[in-house]
């Protein structure tokens, strides 16, 4: 069974422990533990919620948003005169706004801003001072009005019950400085930033609880005075980088002894600084490459952590590997640096944790986005304080509008995992803010992207706040203090009713037709005196008997796999294009036919149901005669016909032994036309119908068609054109062969009006084939029961994000859920799509009889993945269980796909190696379920069924093998014979010789 979810957090502590107390470099023992975390358990959801009194936050900052560049008597920025210059900042589209000159216009909407925080639900607001609104000249005198800004801000924010984060500088340090001193160059200016600290204090710091000095220093002092690529522009190489950064560590010192000293006292606060970083993970699990991600965490984020959290000293990486280049702090500095933070406040993000990571400083490892891993890292590493996550969140493109889907499903993963470091791991993390608020300028990458809750048209003049899908979620997210247990997320006990089908897939079967021994007529003369071995006598023949299909060795190693997993029903797919190999009756494959005869024979003596498929389409022609294939396949008329004869031949031949039959098997609409698509249904409904006018009657099965379905998903739970866009999905995929024989008889409407769409507006030419009323009738009604295949769920939009994963002609975005679980080949596991999907059809089709033909996961061939099988099986049966027992669905079987890994690799319940069959652990759990018939628990009522009738299995036993039960009979006789002569004339001897 699987784990129930409050469980795990035990589990995971009482089998790895939490860490203990921080020192430098024991973050190291990070990626070793997250390596023997219990697989799958440690990357399910994990539906919790976040301790009482956790904070939930949204942030911006000064420059991205505000705006009034020049307005309120503003001075210069170092950012103002950056994105001023000729050229165009990097990833900016030279059209339109010219950096944050405007921007979001905050500046002029305190109101409206405040007002979605309100909306929005949150307790914090994260937002940055602009040092040269406040400054001018970076200097005294203060500028009036902007003092009167701010005041106005956090007047407004306490009406409404949001606490303020502030930010004393946030990367737009006063042009007026650069100019004069050099900037963070200069050991001025930590002075200087002390002035500006202390004026904010005095006026603010009565309403501001939380402070930060300032913002990811990393980026300030590398690529502001290293490389250059942000202001001021300075490409003064490594030596002068690490020379900015020294000055900034003792700016943010300063500061933080100034409100000690003066302003805690009376004010109550907290101060810290920002600190940005990215993850890393060793490309091998070595103890060399650990070292080396060590080392990248201690040159970006260590650099400025280590010296503040732990001794006020760079990290010891980076002074062996730097050496002169690296200033060193005197033994007083490093005691006035050490300490000077009240919490740990963690920035980790797209622009600034990776895009802004110098490549060199990843020393050759790879970067992760594993929030719960460097939360783990920081707690290890640094004494496990107090974080304080101050910004957080992805990106879309520029010209995604409300529905940010991909957004979404990143703050999701990165909300969750703070989640599970809280549970999980013990981290001590007490508050998140989601970046950002609302659209704003997005540094280097310009209006190219977007980070903001609330969408903004930068080109409008009222600049009004519009909200996105990503906000409706935080907003829901925040009300429930997290993903809190639901009942639909629980596994339920019960169990499936009498005669439930369960069935295992193999997409063809094992066909060995090699003759047995007994089958040669040729005589043979043991050489006992020389060779030892038997010699062929020519020209001697025996005369040849019957075959028989105990000749076929092949097929009993299959059914005694097939017993050995409990299976009521097999299900595989016979192969037109070697039955009929020239696709009409003149060429017939006698001993492959027979082989077929003597499987389903095989499987009805030991009480397994065969399920047979007379076409399933595969890469090489389809799986049709090449005659067929050769000339159009599905697209010719003649194929209708010939699939027509084909199937009386087998119905015919087989139709003693099969008495379920699938027409086709996950005919593939993905590479179908509408014309082969058409076709393929008359053919179905005329094999439909030759079968239920022909055979029915005197093989009394039962026949329909299996079609592969699965789910579709809107991206974003809280768009109506997201909803549009998946109910759109679902009808090409399923419901333009569903509808037709399910439904009505005709094609979905929703299919016809969006070819028409397209048609007119797009020039496309697609049309869809118009069925004739006959036709219509004939397909109509044409099933017994509803076949689906059933693997996954798809997530999908209607925004266009990502080129490569868009669909034009449908107009549809596919989109990843990054929290779901994944196989080795990325298909999601997402056992609740199963459930959707039989309500879906239940709700279209009505309560026709439901199978699950085929439902499975690929692992990577070794035993701790098949864990990965075990755990979608047991989950994805369980859904299933629900539908039958909540949602009254006629559902009445289910397969696994796939019986091996030789037929299908990856998928099977049993291994393929060195020519053996091994059962995997999830051969063993589902043989399980199936014995259990479902999941019982205490409380389930006992399900007392009756045996099922066979028609006397042991005369069937003994029919199939007269001759070889005749033969051994002549033996017995001839040995009972031979013993009574040799009694008889041994005593004749004896009394001779009396």
């Amino acid at each position: 069974m699987a784990l129930a979810a409050p469980l795990l957090p035990v589990l995971l502590l009482l089998l790895l422990g939490r860490p203990g107390r921080g020192a430098p470099g024991q973050g190291a023992g990070t990626w070793s533990r997250f390596a023997r975390l219990p697989y799958p358990q440690d990357q399910l959801f994990l539906h919790d919620t976040f301790p009482d009194g956790f904070l939930w936050g949204a942030g911006s900052a000064a420059y991205q948003t505000e705006g009034g560049w020049r307005q309120g008597g503003k001075g210069a920025s170092v950012w103002d005169a950056f994105a001023h210059r000729p050229a165009t900042p990097p990833g900016a589209a030279p059209p339109g706004p010219v950096g944050g000159d405007v921007a979001s216009d905050s500046y002029n909407n305190v109101f409206r801003d405040v007002e979605g925080l309100r909306r929005l639900g949150v307790s914090h607001y994260r937002f940055s001072l602009s040092w040269s609104r406040l400054l001018p000249n970076g200097t005294a005198p203060a500028n009036p009005a902007g003092l009167a800004h701010y005041r106005r801000l956090l007047l407004r924010l306490r009406e409404v019950g949001v606490e303020p984060v502030v930010t004393l500088y946030h990367w737009d340090l006063p042009q007026a400085l650069q100019d004069a001193f050099g900037g963070w160059a200069s050991p001025v200016l930590p002075q200087l930033f002390h002035d500006y600290a202390e004026l904010c204090f005095r006026h603010f710091g009565g309403q501001v609880r939380y402070w930060l000095t300032m913002d990811n220093p990393y980026v300030v002092a590398w690529h502001g005075y290293g490389t250059g690529r942000l202001p001021p522009g300075v490409q003064g190489g490594p030596r002068l980088g690490y020379l900015a950064a020294h000055h900034l560590l003792q700016a943010h010192a300063k500061v933080w002894h100034l409100y000690n000293d003066h302003f805690r006292p009376t004010q109550r606060g907290k101060v810290s600084i920002a600190l940005g970083s990215h993850w890393i993970k060793p490309q091998h699990m070595t103890e060399k490459n650990i070292k080396e991600c060590q080392k990248s965490l201690d040159f970006v984020l260590g650099w400025f952590a280590k010296p503040i959290f732990i001794d006020g000293d760079y990290p010891e990486s980076m002074k062996s590997n730097l050496s002169s280049l690296l200033p060193e702090f005197s033994e007083v500095e490093k005691k006035y640096i050490k300490g000077t933070a009240d919490f740990f406040a963690l920035s980790f993000g797209a622009t600034l944790s990776f895009q802004l990571l110098d490549s060199h400083m990843k020393f050759q490892q790879l970067e992760s986005i594993s929030l719960r891993q460097l939360l783990y890292w920081i707690n290890s590493e640094y004494n496990k304080p107090q974080i304080f996550i101050v910004e957080n969140s992805w990106f879309v493109s520029g010209t995604t509008k409300r529905d940010d889907a991909k957004y979404i499903y990143y703050l999701k993963k990165f909300i969750m995992e703070t989640l599970k470091a809280i549970r999980y791991d013990g981290v001590n993390v007490f508050g998140y803010t989601v970046w950002s608020l609302l659209d704003g300028f997005e540094w280097h990458r310009g209006y190219s992207i977007r980070r903001g809750l609330f969408y903004v048209d930068f080109q409008s003049h009222d600049k009004k706040l519009m909200p996105k899908s990503s906000l409706l979620f935080y907003q829901k997210l925040i009300q429930k203090n997290g993903f809190p247990p639901l009942p639909e997320n629980q596994p339920i006990e019960g169990i499936f009713p009498c005669g439930f089908a369960w069935g295992v897939v193999d997409n063809y079967i094992q066909v060995d037709t090699t003759p047995a021994q007994f089958l040669d007529s040729s005589v043979y003369v043991w050489d006992v005196h020389q060779t030892k071995k038997l010699i062929k006598v020519d020209g001697v023949y025996t005369s040849k008997r019957r075959r028989h299909c105990v000749d076929f060795a092949a097929i009993r190693l299959q059914i005694s796999l097939l017993q050995e997993m409990h299976v009521t029903h097999f299900h595989f797919s016979l192969k037109w294009s070697l039955i009929l190999p020239l696709g009409n009756l003149s060429l017939i494959n006698h001993t492959l036919v027979h082989y077929y005869q003597c499987f389903a024979s095989e499987l009805l003596r030991v009480n397994i149901t065969p399920v047979v498929a007379l076409w399933q389409p595969m890469i090489e022609n389809q799986e049709l005669p090449v005659s067929l294939a050769k000339y159009g396949a599905w697209e010719n008329t003649e194929t209708v016909q010939a699939f027509v004869e084909y199937a009386r031949f087998c119905f015919t031949s087989l139709g003693d032994h099969v008495k379920f039959w699938i027409t086709m098997n996950e005919p593939s609409v993905k590479n179908l036309t509408y014309t082969a698509g058409h076709n393929l249904l008359k053919a179905h409904a005329q094999v439909w119908h030759l079968y239920d006018k022909e055979f029915r009657r005197s093989q009394k099965g039962k026949i329909s068609i299996a079609l592969q379905a699965d789910w579709v998903e809107p991206a974003c739970p809280f768009s109506r054109n997201d909803q549009e866009v998946a109910d759109r999905i679902l009808e090409f995929d399923i419901g333009w062969l569903a509808e037709p024989i399910f439904g009505n008889g005709d094609y979905p409407e929703v299919m016809r009006a969006w070819l028409h769409r397209i048609n007119s507006v797009d020039l496309y030419n697609f049309h869809l084939p118009y069925f004739s009323e006959d036709e219509k009738k004939l397909i109509q009604g044409s099933f017994d029961f509803f076949a689906l295949s059933h693997y996954t769920t798809t997530l999908v939009g209607s925004e266009k994000e990502d080129a490569v994963k868009y669909d034009h002609y449908l107009e549809v975005q596919m989109i990843n859920d990054i929290t779901w679980l994944h196989s080795p080949s990325r298909a999601a596991v997402v056992p609740w799509g199963l459930r959707k999907l039989l309500m879906w059809v239940k709700s279209k089709y009505g309560n026709i009889p439901i199978y699950v033909m085929a439902n499975g996961i690929d692992d990577d061939q070794n035993t701790v993945h098949d864990k990965l099988r075990v755990y979608y099986i047991q989950n994805y049966i369980n859904e299933a269980l629900k539908a039958y027992t909540l949602d009254n669905v006629n559902l009445q079987g289910y397969f696994v796909y796939s019986f091996n890994d030789k037929t299908a690799p990856k998928y099977g319940l049993y291994s393929y190696v060195a020519n053996q069959y091994e059962p995997k652990p999830s051969m063993k759990h589902y043989r399980e379920i199936i014995d259990n018939n479902g999941f019982p628990g205490p409380k389930t009522p006992e399900l007392l069924c009756p045996e099922q009738v066979v028609s006397c299995p042991e005369c069937h036993f003994f029919r199939t093998r007269k001759s070889l039960f005749a033969f051994i009979s002549f033996i017995f006789v001839a040995f009972i014979v031979t013993i009574f002569f040799i009694t008889y004339y041994s005593k004749r001897v004896e009394r001779r010789y009396k």
